[in-house]
């Protein structure tokens, strides 16, 4: 059975697709050394450490000996309190752990006082103050978590940018949408499951549960993410020309925006629209260096922006596009879509009948 052939992607796609590549692949490896390494390494030791025993030598067991509070010091800076315990053992051996909290918190570390410190693998892992345990920054129980957070985090993530990547690889030339729901939807689920992947190691007691509510929130993600394509889907079908009704400025609006095509007027700054007349300017007050666009700009239709339009990746996520005629010179003047009723009552609306172009491209000037 022959295989099928998939056309490469346009040239303009291709700095897309590797990006995407590249950008998927460096999370997926650092996902992959925090959850396969770090979060197993401290899983490991954590295991090790509750099924350590008491005895009076050794690292890979409990060492508990007596020590007396010489003085504390609160760590500043720090959102989170925290305070060195400087401690001296029966046989003249000073430590200094670290613990959460505050020196003046139940039970206090005050100077003078008898403590218990317990060592495991050469550091010490909690402080017994009489009846109270309080455990060091050393503890090893939960250090998966903020590896198996970022890593999950991060992994998800990286599967939504690789799933980017191998879309535009293969599928670019069916649509000329730069924001495609095949890409959107996806992209959008990846980004929405970042949250509970760097949350589920905080609130269960262990990877494993980290992983199954990881999952469970996938499938609800998956869920509504189906729901959502079937209705982009819908919308996205046949003509793409965006509706507007024109607003004519009362007085005159001045908004970022940018005009592209081989026109002597073509920019990247400001339009000044008012109620007869449009104005590009570099200044974003609007008042100096005005050049007037000339009425010769006949508005055509409105419509997403297309990934084969110049440098359409800096168009802004809220951005459209209105396709433009100067006797014959095909223009683009692309703004966010707040600005574009004023524009269009500047201009005029697009000539009934007009019909739209979905080829229409202009080169950058």
């Amino acid at each position: 059975m022959t295989p099928e052939k998939t056309d490469p992607p346009h040239p303009r796609n291709r700095a897309t697709v590797r990006r995407a590549a590249v950008l998927g692949s460096l999370c997926a490896l650092v996902a992959a050394w925090l959850l396969l390494v770090n979060v197993r390494g401290a899983v490991d030791d954590e295991r090790a450490f509750r099924a350590a025993v008491s005895c009076d030598s050794g690292d890979d067991c409990l060492r508990t000996t007596g020590a007396r509070i010489d003085r504390t010091e609160r760590v500043e800076g720090k959102k989170t309190a925290s305070y060195f315990l400087y401690v001296t053992e029966a046989d003249g051996t000073t430590s200094s752990p670290r613990l959460w909290g505050s020196p003046s918190d139940p039970p206090a570390a005050s100077t003078g006082t008898r403590v218990e410190v317990t060592y495991w693998r050469g550091q010490i892992r909690y402080v017994d103050f009489d009846s109270t345990r309080r455990y060091t920054t050393a503890d090893p129980r939960g250090g998966h978590r903020p590896f198996a957070s970022f890593g999950l985090a991060i992994g998800v993530f990286g599967a939504g940018v690789l799933w980017v990547s191998y879309w535009w690889a293969r599928h670019s030339r069916s649509t000329v949408r730069a924001d495609p729901w095949q890409v959107g939807v996806p992209i959008t689920g990846a980004v929405l499951l970042t949250l509970p992947g760097a949350g589920a190691p905080w609130v269960t007691d262990s990877f494993g549960s980290a992983l199954r509510l990881l999952g469970l929130c996938s499938l609800a993600v998956l869920a509504a993410c189906s729901v959502a394509a079937l209705i982009v889907r819908r919308r996205q079908r046949g003509d793409d020309t965006i509706a507007m009704t024109p607003s004519v400025p009362t007085e005159e609006r001045i908004f970022a925006a940018r005009i592209v095509g081989e026109v002597p007027y073509a920019t990247q700054a400001f339009l000044a629209a008012g109620p007869t007349s449009l104005f590009s300017t570099p200044d974003p007050t609007g008042a100096a260096f005005r050049r007037r666009i000339p009425d010769t700009l006949s508005p055509v239709r409105v419509r997403p922006p297309y990934w084969r339009d110049p440098d359409h990746h800096n168009y802004g996520a809220k951005a459209v596009v209105l396709e433009c005629e100067d006797k014959g010179t095909p223009v683009l003047v692309v703004t966010a879509r707040k600005n574009m009723p004023w524009l269009l009552g500047t201009l005029g609306p697009p000539s009934p009948g007009t019909a739209p172009s979905n080829s229409a491209s202009c080169k950058p000037s």
